[in-house]
């Protein structure tokens, strides 16, 4: 392998241009202190003292891609509402491009407000629109797929199930990235779960497994596990998977190659925004032609790193390569 430190890796990414694909929204945040409850009725009042608006779904894997050193293109679609204005301002922020962002009349800003004490989770408050696409804004979101994809190195689908991402947006996409020979990354939901044909990587977690194959089994048990995944290999047919298991680890396959590593986080505090931290490194490693037994273990440690820390945070270069440094696993490769 022509890589010989992790250093070399990151910052081969920088050369790189990522189209990132799938449902964004805006990640709100009111922190305070509970300290009694209240006399109406039989819930925590929240003395309010921090709110935080961040960039969520989709946008936290462009965050992550950004934040590894490479070129990000966010292409998705948000309302012509207060929110959508407040979604391409954060893009801006974080100097990431707002051009394949589309204004859509057809639906509202999917904004997801949670409400803490301390670390402590009380509730969450959703405000979105579930239902798919309309034709005007499939024809627009496909206009702009057609014209970013002619400067990507490498197509990521974040699937959240609200609505961008359809049968026909995922083909088309996928023909075109065959034809010019871009490598696809996909972290699904389960409406679209069994739309990915032939990816170059699939990465689902452990629910969403059972929720596209619509079977359920005991994920700590070896058999029913293989089992699952033999089923999952046998109708997508991607080139390689990844399959996340929360406290358990990572699995992976690539042709009659598998294994699984352990967990890396030493202490979970929030485990929400670890997936798209794994699809993140795990694409871009697919464009240096890596071995997938090394893109497991390197993603599992940078799932690992972000779960340790409270609320949705991008992967930070320096963490991923303290912590990769002293890993045995990959030191085997490098």
């Amino acid at each position: 392998m022509k890589y010989k430190s992790i250093e070399e890796i990151l910052d081969a990414f920088k050369d790189k241009t990522v189209l990132v694909l799938g449902d964004v929204m805006v990640d709100s945040y009111l922190y305070g202190k509970a300290k009694r409850i209240s006399p109406e009725a039989p819930v925590p009042i929240l003395v309010a003292n921090k709110r935080e608006k961040t960039l969520g779904g989709a946008a936290n894997v462009a965050m992550n891609v950004h934040a590894l050193g490479a070129k990000t293109i966010l292409c998705s679609i948000v309302g012509d509402d207060k929110d959508g204005s407040i979604f391409r301002q954060l893009l801006r922020d974080e100097n990431m491009a707002t051009k394949g962002i589309i204004k859509s009349q057809n639906r509202v800003t999917t904004v997801k407000h949670r409400i803490l004490s301390g670390t402590q989770h009380l509730v969450r408050v959703d405000y979105e629109d579930t239902h798919p696409i309309v034709d005007l804004d499939r024809k627009a979101l496909l206009h702009h797929i057609k014209d970013l994809i002619e400067e990507c190195d490498l197509i990521i689908f974040q699937d959240y199930d609200k609505g961008t991402l359809d049968p026909v947006v995922i083909s088309e996409t996928l023909k075109l990235a065959k034809k010019k020979n871009i490598p696809t990354a996909v972290d699904p939901n389960q409406r679209n779960f069994l739309s990915y044909e032939k990816v170059t990587l699939f990465k689902p977690n452990l629910a969403e497994l059972k929720e596209g194959l619509e079977i359920d089994f005991d994920g700590n048990n070896e058999k029913e596990l293989n089992n699952a995944i033999k089923q999952l290999s046998d109708r997508i047919k991607a080139e390689n998977l990844l399959v996340t298991l929360g406290g358990n680890g990572i699995f992976y396959q690539s042709g009659n190659e598998k294994g699984r590593y352990p967990a890396r986080a030493k202490k979970q505090i929030y485990v929400t925004g670890a997936g798209d931290t794994v699809i993140s490194i795990a694409g871009l490693c697919l464009t240096l032609d890596l071995p997938l037994s090394l893109i497991a273990e390197l993603a599992n440690i940078g799932g690992g790193i972000v779960c340790e820390s409270p609320g949705v945070t991008p992967i930070q270069r320096d963490e991923l390569v303290k912590e990769a440094q002293s890993n045995s696993i990959l030191e085997k490769y490098l």
